[in-house]
């Protein structure tokens, strides 16, 4: 794992401002989100915002997206099947469900849609009618601020959903919810959503010294015991870039979803895992990657987030084990991952991991170990 973050940091919890909005015009909300008891009472104007603001509205401030339109291999990917894919959006009524700076929705728009309307609850709405303006797409662009299990559109069905919600791990932040609930809403019998499915994959590696540096640093700082914070640093996954070169087993699939028939029970699951040794070796961590599929256009196209795949934003996710396991070339190990909404934040993830491992090596080694995604 790579010592050194990229710039940006984790993307935190989009913000939920309850609202109800029938027309077209961006309109602010009047109730503060259900998670923030003390939380602003207004939706966040990144004109006016100070850094109060921003911590109950993170999304309304322009970095986070910048982080994410500086992803060359997500926008363009989104760009590239959009655009390139005309015969699909010209005339068409097209929704983009978490529009941020509505980037998708020009996309939508240069690709010959009729019309695009665009729901985002987070205060970077102000910027993106700015944007939209500027760009002079408001006659075929319009706004809506609120939640998408809220707000009404003033159309009864669209032909075509886009939405980038994906997070850490495909499902940290739970915003494929929201994508279940507008395709239930307003999608049309014969519409298409974008992209259309989703893989979610395991990979061991070894990652021994960078786990000493991250977990077992707390042993002894500067001759003091801070064990109790390495209790919880090793039950919180961390995302980060993962070297290729300490991939030590072959790749596992966990989950696939067809976005246009998942639901949204599907997004809690638990599945077995068997990874394979490819080398002698130590399994010190497990990973956690995904690819999504733009498999409705004329020339399907996929983006990964794997290790072997070009940097993304989203990086790679990684889950310590307590103890790490001595592999020899073409052993397996066994286990089990528990995926669950935390019952307290359904943004957060709950995972518990299990596994059963009869090695040359060390003989036979159970565990069970649970993180939280936060």
């Amino acid at each position: 794992v790579s010592t050194s973050m990229p710039s940006g940091g984790r993307r935190r919890p989009k913000q939920e401002q309850p609202e109800k909005s029938n027309g077209m015009e961006v309109e602010t909300a009047s109730a503060p989100a259900a998670d923030d008891a003390a939380g602003a009472k207004e939706p966040v104007n990144p004109e006016t915002a100070t850094a109060k603001d921003y911590y109950f509205d993170s999304y309304a401030h322009f970095g986070i997206h910048e982080e994410m339109l500086k992803d060359e291999q997500r926008t363009k990917g989104y760009r590239d099947a959009i655009v390139n894919n005309p015969h699909v959006f010209r005339g068409k009524i097209v929704l983009d469900v978490g529009c941020g700076t509505g980037i998708l929705s020009m996309f939508a728009a240069k690709a010959g849609a009729k019309h695009v309307y665009g729901i985002e609850c987070s205060g970077i709405i102000h910027t993106a009618k700015q944007i939209i303006e500027d760009n002079k797409l408001d006659h075929v662009i319009s706004l809506i601020h609120g939640k998408v299990e809220d707000v009404d559109l003033p159309v009864p069905k669209v032909d075509i959903i886009i939405s980038e919600w994906m997070g850490y791990a495909l499902l940290y932040e739970s915003m494929l919810d929201t994508v279940i609930a507008a395709r239930d809403r307003w999608l049309a019998p014969d519409g298409i959503i974008l992209p259309d499915r989703a893989t979610l994959f395991m990979v061991g590696i070894e990652d021994a010294q960078y786990k000493d540096e991250k977990i077992h640093f707390w042993d002894d700082v500067y001759g003091f015991d801070m064990s109790c914070i390495k209790k919880i640093a090793i039950s919180e996954p961390l995302v980060d870039t993962v070297n290729p070169e300490q991939i030590c087993t072959r790749p596992c699939q966990l989950l696939s979803l067809d976005i246009h028939t998942c639901k949204t029970d599907d997004l809690a699951f638990t599945v077995p895992w068997r990874l394979q040794a490819l080398r002698n070796d130590y399994l010190t961590s497990l990973v956690l990657y995904f690819d999504v599929g733009f498999t409705k256009i004329h020339k399907p196209l996929w983006i990964s987030t794997g290790p072997r795949a070009p940097y993304t934003h989203w990086r790679q996710t990684v889950f310590y084990l307590h103890e790490q396991l001595t592999l020899a070339k073409d052993e397996a190990v066994e286990g089990r991952l528990v995926c669950k909404p935390n019952p307290n934040n359904h943004r957060d993830l709950d995972f518990e991991i299990s596994y059963d491992f009869n090695g040359q090596a060390d003989g036979p080694q159970k565990g069970t170990h649970s993180y939280r995604m936060r």
